[in-house]
């Protein structure tokens, strides 16, 4: 109970009082749809395009995918400055992981979605050699992986954060003194 606290406490030390930096009004970084150097580097990448593009004959398959990519490059460009980042100097678009709910999404879910895989690679490479520990050559399975108990096993933790928490409940997460 007294680790749980602990826990709670840092976690609302970290979150609640961190001083906060205004990124965009210190001059920084600023919105990239008001950025010259995201305009910049833009007209720059579709002029390289377009140059390209000029080389080949309309309607040749080449032609097609440099149209395509610049489709795709202007589109790109636009989902930047619609959205709420910020660009520095140099024209390209800064995460900002400053705590600040109008930025969760350009950390947080990535930040989760890792913390899920890592987790998920964790658990299942624990229980692969928790369970190998028990059958016979259970060295030489350590070394030379059972690929189908492994896929079995590896499936079977996506749930990895309530069966860890069974574990750790019940107390057969660690091993005892």
């Amino acid at each position: 109970m007294k680790r749980l606290l602990i826990f709670f406490y840092l976690i609302s030390t970290i979150f609640f009082n961190l001083p906060k930096a205004s990124f965009a009004i210190s001059g920084i970084l600023i919105d990239c749809d008001k950025s010259p150097a995201f305009t910049k580097r833009l007209n720059s990448s579709i002029k390289k395009l377009e140059g390209r593009l000029s080389k080949y004959e309309p309607g040749t398959p080449p032609a097609l995918a440099i149209e395509d990519q610049i489709l795709q490059t202007k589109n790109r460009f636009a989902k930047y400055s619609d959205s709420a980042l910020l660009c520095g100097t140099d024209g390209l678009p800064h995460l900002i992981t400053d705590g600040e709910l109008s930025h969760a999404s350009e950390f947080m879910l990535p930040g989760l979605i890792f913390l899920y895989t890592t987790g998920w690679i964790g658990w299942s490479g624990r229980k692969y050699l928790q369970t190998v520990a028990f059958m016979k050559n259970s060295t030489e399975k350590e070394i030379i992986i059972d690929v189908p108990l492994a896929l079995s096993i590896m499936f079977s933790g996506y749930l990895w954060p309530v069966l860890s928490w069974n574990e750790f409940v019940s107390g057969n997460f660690v091993t005892k003194d």
